[in-house]
């Protein structure tokens, strides 16, 4: 369990969008230090990595599940061999009392079994009588590289039916996922969203992360923002760290709006959680509301 004190229980009211965000981390060597940051029973997301396979990922979370945190595991498509291996992923994970799973394709080049894709999973999840009170699909405000949006849309209009919430990519535009929100809904999707933000990093290694994952358009946003003259001084003016402030600050006012449905923040720390703690317990010390929301006039209100 966290050897830090923990965050005052403000409650979703008075801590808006960082008041219980879900922290993602890597089930890497590192990890174990990493949970040592965070808050008392906090949520954390495991990953699953192309190098390690879903071993890792069940065996953090066994471990984590243990010390108290809620825990979301990555039982990624690709990764799953077969029905028999997923009865006994999901069977270890339900014995270890988890509850909330995310359902990724999973980024393997090629899949190592059966299931090509996250509906594949979700239908063999379904068939095999795998229940569990979350399940969490991946929604895309940006796009992917190298699916069309009509394929996105297709796909996820096939799996809402066996999910809860959506999980989004990474993305650093608060007008793009508020866009794609509401062109979700308008396709009669409904589910609730969990936003996906960067923790606090160096800039270096949050670009390099940004175009490893492919979210090109999001580091445009970034420079575009305030000029390249603008990026540079709030490089040096931040230590060559970003903070996701003013992201948070322009979602957070659509946090309650029953249209927009957001379910809290996803935080992507890529194992660097200490930073991101610290960053969100003085936000949360010092929270005042944000109130203002976007006058692009394409938002609805």
């Amino acid at each position: 369990m966290s050897s830090t004190s923990s965050v005052p229980q403000t409650g979703p009211a008075a801590g808006g969008l960082l008041a219980e965000p879900r922290f993602e981390l890597m089930p890497f060597d590192s990890m174990e230090g990493q949970l040592d940051h965070l808050p008392d029973g906090a949520t954390v997301a495991i990953t699953a990595s192309p190098s390690l396979g879903l071993d890792a990922t069940v065996d953090w979370s066994v471990q984590a599940a243990e010390q108290g945190y809620e825990v979301v595991p990555h039982v990624a498509a690709r990764y799953v061999e077969d029905d028999e291996h997923l009865d006994e992923v999901l069977s270890r994970l339900a014995e270890a009392g988890v509850t909330d799973v995310f359902i990724p394709g999973g980024d393997r080049e090629e899949a190592i079994g059966e299931f090509e894709s996250s509906h594949d999973l979700l239908t063999a999840m379904d068939r095999l009588g795998h229940e569990f009170d979350d399940v969490g699909i991946t929604g895309y405000p940006e796009g992917h590289d190298f699916i069309s949006d009509e394929t996105l849309a297709d796909v996820m209009d096939k799996k809402a039916p066996y999910a809860t919430y959506v999980t989004t990519q990474l993305c650093y535009d608060p007008e793009t996922i508020l866009r794609w929100i509401e062109t979700i809904r308008d396709r009669g999707i409904d589910l609730p969203v969990e936003i996906g933000i960067p923790g606090v990093m160096k800039y270096q290694k949050l670009l390099k992360i940004s175009r490893k994952v492919g979210v090109g358009d999001s580091i445009r946003f970034l420079q575009k923002t305030s000029g390249i003259t603008g990026f540079i001084k709030q490089f040096i003016r931040s230590r060559g760290k970003f903070s996701p402030d003013e992201l948070v600050d322009e979602l957070d006012p659509y946090y309650q709006d029953a249209e927009y449905n957001l379910r809290g923040l996803h935080v992507y720390s890529f194992n660097q959680v200490p930073d991101t703690e610290t960053w969100r317990e003085d936000r949360l010390n010092n929270w005042t509301a944000p109130t203002t929301r976007f006058s692009w006039g394409i938002h609805r209100v």
